[in-house]
Parts: structure tokens; sequence; C-alpha cells
């Protein structure tokens, strides 16, 4: 059943002509330039740009600020809670004048009120809907837990709208290696079988395993090769 979206997604390519991003996008040094911009909790909040974005999702628990925070080399920049799922706002952070990352609400674990959870969704539609410059989606999920419901909602909405996707099989350090590979090549094959182009990594922010990797993808979602 595909997610009840209605507005169509147009993904805007643009020139770009930064030579010291371009210089960092080796490793993670690049990523390790963001800041907090602004907290959205209402689309009208959400900031103006033509440039690009990419956004994480996951389910609350799944290791998604942690994720971010590696990636940025900035333990404090997404924000952790105590208890999951507590964060109801739309969080983006500033690369430079052209891109940015985007932290999205987590969903899923929190025990809290059905309308409040309902006020989450809402509002994530309508960031997906109305974010034209948004590059690619970051799934997060914990790779001992993965493809839940709501996994599968996101990657159903990016295959109906063409939208490239990447999964991250978080919290790898919690497997021997031999468990991390069986987990990837099975989720890799259910991903095949349903239809999503979607790509697939295993990734812990603990070790850093996957860093390498999670940096190239973004650094071409984010047109810095």
């Amino acid at each position: 059943m595909w997610p009840n979206f209605t507005l169509p997604l147009v993904i805007h390519q643009f020139d770009t002509d930064n030579a010291g991003a371009m210089a960092q996008a080796f490793n993670n040094q690049y990523f390790r330039r963001a800041s907090f911009l602004i907290s959205a909790g209402k689309p009208n909040q959400f900031p103006q740009s033509d440039g690009a974005e990419v956004a994480f999702a996951g389910r609350s628990n799944a290791g998604k600020s942690s994720a971010i925070n590696t990636l940025c080399g900035n333990k404090g920049l997404a924000k952790t809670s105590k208890t999951p799922g507590r964060t109801r706002l739309i969080n983006f952070f500033t690369l430079d004048e052209q891109r940015r990352l985007v932290d999205l609400p987590g969903y899923g674990y929190a025990k809290v009120p059905e309308k409040m959870k309902q006020e989450w969704e809402q509002l994530m539609e309508a960031y997906l809907q109305q974010q034209h410059k948004l590059h690619g989606l970051v799934i997060i999920m914990d790779i001992r837990h993965p493809l839940k419901a709501f996994d599968w909602q996101m990657l159903e909405w990016c295959q109906y709208y063409g939208l490239p996707a990447h999964v991250l099989l978080t919290k790898a350090d919690k497997l021997k290696r031999g468990a991390q590979q069986s987990s990837l090549l099975a989720v890799r094959k259910m991903l095949k079988e349903n239809g999503s182009n979607a790509t697939v990594q295993v990734f812990s922010a603990l070790k850093q395993t996957g860093l390498e990797e999670l940096v190239s993808k973004l650094n071409a979602w984010l047109e810095l090769d």
C-alpha cells in the first residue's frame, strides 16, 4: 500500500562551485562543518533554499542521532533523548549555502498519545511533500530489527516518487561480523523482492564502521564528487 502522499516531488539539479567542499569529499571533513540552523514544528517554519538537502529518517531508538553525529564528528549536533521518540521537531543543519542535512522526527517507539504521533506523521509528510530540493533519504534501521512497518512506508514513498534511498543498518557492533553480513544480505534480498532500488550498508556509530561508505553516498547525492 502506497503512503498517502499527494504532492509530486521534483528533484532539481543545480550547479556547485565549492572547491573547498570538493577537496574534502574523500572523507567526512566536509560534514564536520555542519551547524544547527533551525528546528521546525510547522511547515511554515521550514527554511527556504534552492540548494540540496539529504534527510535522515527512522524508528526511534534505531540510532539516528548517533549516526548523524558520527558523520559530522560532533557528538552534540543531533540531540539524543533519554526517552526515545520524544523529539517532535524537524531539525535542519547547514553544511554550506547550497547544502543541508535534515533530521526528521523518530517514530514508532515513544509512549505518547496517538494524537501526537499523528502530528509527527503530518509534519514529516509535509516536509517530504514540499521539499523539492530533497536529493535523498537515509533510512535508519537497527540491524537486529530491520524493515519494520514504518521502514517499508518510507521505502515505498521513495520508490513511488523516484527518490534515492539508502538504508543504514545501525548498531552493527552489537553483532559479530558473520551476523552483520547475514542481516545485510537478507535486507538486500527482501528489498529486491519488493521492487525497491534502495542501497544498503552496515554501520556502527561506536566503531565508525561504514562511515566511509556513508560519506561516499552523501557526496554523490550532494554533488560533491
